[in-house]
């Protein structure tokens, strides 16, 4: 009796690493690998509250110097390929040099060198591009965005449900569906506006980072300085 429920257990707990294999294998045929991914996410942060919460935490590094000393409301976070589930990172060690010209020539649209350095390091090494040809990527996918007037020059905070926010930008931009776009908070304030683009740079839908977004009923937006 004792012998044969061992056996049993062995023969399930073979099954679950045979699956867990499968499964593995599955995400592994092109993890990390540059240029095989699906589509890419353009991450927007909204500025004032990166700005407020670096500020709670004492953190006045330069790159927060940098950035939170400007009126910035919405900036680029990042340009992130992914798969249908999951996503690559690092995809070259050590990732090739980056150009000081081309971190000069993106502080319009991502105001901090240390973020720029990072987000190649980390995703722009996944994309498949040179440095030059990603970040033209990243010009390219915040222009086809128009961010809605109402968050240009926001001089008060601003107490909004997350779907107010979601229906403002597919508002503003004719072709963008709710289910491309996710708004993603951190605490009780706006962190992000996530948008789905295909490698085109055309909206298009992704369950999975939609499933990531914001539960709350209301975020709050900090001001944007100066306004």
């Amino acid at each position: 009796m004792f012998r044969s429920v061992k056996i049993s257990l062995f023969l399930i707990s073979l099954a679950l690493v045979v699956a867990g294999s499968g499964a593995a294998s599955a995400q592994d045929r092109r993890q990390n690998a540059p240029g095989e991914f699906d589509f890419y996410v353009l991450a927007l942060s909204w500025s004032p509250s990166f700005c407020e919460a670096a500020a709670e935490r004492g953190n006045s590094g330069r790159s927060q110097q940098i950035q939170c000393g400007r009126p910035y409301s919405f900036v680029v976070h990042g340009l992130w390929p992914q798969y249908e589930r999951g996503f690559p990172e690092y995809c070259q060690r050590p990732s090739p040099r980056l150009d000081r010209n081309i971190v000069s020539s993106m502080l319009d649209v991502m105001p901090a060198p240390g973020l720029i350095f990072n987000q190649w390091d980390k995703h722009g090494t996944c994309s498949g591009l040179g440095a030059r040809a990603y970040f033209e990527g990243i010009r390219k996918a915040r222009a086809a965005i128009k961010i809605p007037e109402q968050f240009l020059d926001l001089s008060e905070p601003k107490t909004i449900a997350p779907g107010e926010i979601e229906e403002a930008f597919v508002k503003a931009n004719p072709g963008l569906s709710s289910s491309a776009i996710s708004v993603v908070c951190t605490s009780r304030r706006l962190s992000e506006v996530r948008i789905c683009m295909s490698k085109e740079m055309q909206f298009r839908a992704c369950d999975e980072i939609d499933r990531r977004a914001c539960r709350r009923d209301e975020v709050v937006m900090p001001p944007v300085r100066g306004s």
